[in-house]
């Protein structure tokens, strides 16, 4: 085997390690990112460890279906030659890798393994001419949940969305900037202060190292575009990575920024450093900590399942469940009775989930107005948001949401004003 197959098999073993820690074992993409590609020298090695996996869980279950359909008995859903064909068969099918390559980089990965079964399956189906479509299937767990919660139209919506990655959205540190910057970049604004780009390499793109933007969905822009300008104080509770700080920062707000992990923490203030912004970081689980006065606003984007984000992150789809759900859920309860707290009368607290689960957005307002007489759902500006995306509270964004300009993330979004 020459050098440049032993490199591409190398790869290919990284992918298979990564999908193996996001399907049986349950771990985010990106946290077992680094240890799948700890042994890759090369950038771009690690770049396609991260897309092939991607491609096979932006579309399992079609490779699933082409899989079965060639065998005689089913594959065990663990089983590693399962495994390694659905690689092959993404990458013949999603990355556009020839057939000799597709098959050949990946039969390694089996040695002493059933290499003529992959070989034969791989065939058949190859020969067959298939193709997949222009939409993904969703788990049929995720559409049951969505179909209930959003309807059918929804549910297309998502697999059309889930069938390649998103558009970039930037967010500008300058909204003055917004039609400057969208014709200088070639892009388009859907909002101020945000520019739609074409997928691009981040750091390339003009602007990046003087600081003019971020990177930053624009349904997760909305928390901060709910609260606005201000020059008092604002307290961005689980802020890292810091799209949110940064944006309350550029607002003329006084931010202290909390979130319970330092590395995440350094990497915001990595962020900070390069726009220019300031803010006081905090590394503290706000379950415990306890600020010396109120503030006049609090932003609480809570932890969740992040299944809002399956565009970008697919293997939400495969590792989240009711389980997930419910523990999430009473975490956010939790979190938003403190926040709660530490509003001053007449102050704004955003209450904010990047989850399409109404467990973690609209049951979760539901209880909490139950039980908080003195909070109510504020107004909102119009202004400040997307044309497409109505300002009354709360705002959900969900699949099929600005469809028609490339969609966003799914997100809650809850503007509530303390009122006594």
């Amino acid at each position: 085997m020459s050098e440049a197959e032993q490199e591409g098999v190398a790869a290919r073993r990284a992918a298979l390690k990564l999908l193996d820690a996001v399907l049986r074992r349950g771990q985010p993409l990106e946290q077992a990112l680094p240890a799948a590609t700890q042994g890759l020298k090369r950038a771009d090695d690690r770049g396609l460890v991260h897309a092939l996996a991607a491609a096979v869980l932006r579309r399992l279950v079609e490779l699933d279906a082409l899989i079965d359909s060639a065998t005689a008995q089913r594959l065990p859903d663990d089983a590693k030659a399962r495994m390694v064909l659905r690689l092959a068969l993404a990458q013949k099918l999603v990355l556009g890798t020839p057939d000799h390559a597709a098959i050949a980089t990946v039969l390694p990965l089996v040695a002493g393994g059933p290499k003529r079964l992959m070989h034969g399956v791989f065939g058949t189906l190859s020969r067959r001419g298939i193709a997949l479509g222009e939409a993904a299937r969703l788990p049929e767990p995720v559409a049951a949940r969505w179909r209930a919660a959003w309807g059918a139209e929804a549910v297309a919506a998502a697999e059309a969305m889930l069938a390649a990655p998103p558009a970039l959205d930037l967010s500008l540190a300058d909204p003055a900037q917004t039609d400057a910057l969208a014709a200088q970049l070639g892009g388009v604004s859907l909002a101020p202060g945000h520019v739609r780009l074409a997928r691009a390499r981040v750091p390339a793109i003009e602007g990046f190292g003087e600081g003019r933007w971020w990177v930053q969905d624009l349904a997760a822009s909305i928390p901060a575009r709910l609260i606005g300008a201000g020059a008092g104080r604002a307290l961005d509770l689980c802020a890292a990575p810091g799209g949110k700080t940064m944006q309350l920062a550029a607002a003329g707000w006084a931010v202290t920024a909390l979130d319970i992990s330092q590395s995440r923490l350094a990497r915001l203030s990595e962020n900070l450093a390069r726009t220019g912004l300031r803010a006081d970081l905090v590394a503290a689980d706000a379950l415990d900590w306890a600020p010396e006065a109120p503030f006049d606003a609090v932003l609480l984007d809570a932890p969740c399942t992040a299944t809002g984000i399956f565009r970008r992150h697919p293997d939400v789809l495969h590792r989240i469940g009711p389980a997930q759900i419910a523990e999430l859920a009473d975490l956010q309860a939790r979190l938003v009775a403190r926040a709660a707290d530490w509003v001053k009368p007449g102050g704004l607290l955003v209450y904010a989930t990047c989850s399409l689960e109404p467990e973690e957005g609209e049951d979760q307002l539901a209880r909490f107005l139950a039980t908080r007489s003195d909070y109510a759902l504020a107004e909102s500006d119009p202004a400040a948001l997307p044309p497409g995306i109505a300002a009354t509270a709360p705002i959900r964004t969900a699949p099929g949401t600005l469809g028609d300009q490339g969609g966003c993330d799914g997100f809650f979004v809850a503007p509530l004003r303390r009122i006594a």
